[in-house]
């Protein structure tokens, strides 16, 4: 399949049941009739959702006593899910 945009491959991904086309040159991302839509309704439930319990200090792990570094949950958006690992 080649990119409407730049005629580069394009490269198909599947994330939570959604194909998703990306070019391997311009890094144009493309999607089906209705995929906008269930991406858009997948954000909505992720962010409806309560965060889950942040864990513990392991044992013998060292304790931050300024808080919890670790990423926060509410500022990914459905970008960001999509692509990561």
């Amino acid at each position: 399949m080649q990119c409407p945009k730049c005629r580069g491959n394009m490269r198909t991904y599947e994330r939570n049941g959604v194909h998703i086309e990306q070019c391997d040159q311009c890094r144009g991302i493309f999607l089906d009739y209705g995929e906008l839509e269930t991406l858009s309704r997948m954000e909505a439930a992720y962010h409806a959702a309560p965060p889950p319990p942040a864990p513990g200090p392991a044992w013998g792990a060292p304790h931050h006593p300024g808080g919890h570094y670790g990423h926060k949950r509410h500022q990914r958006g459905w970008v960001g899910m999509l692509f990561s690992s």
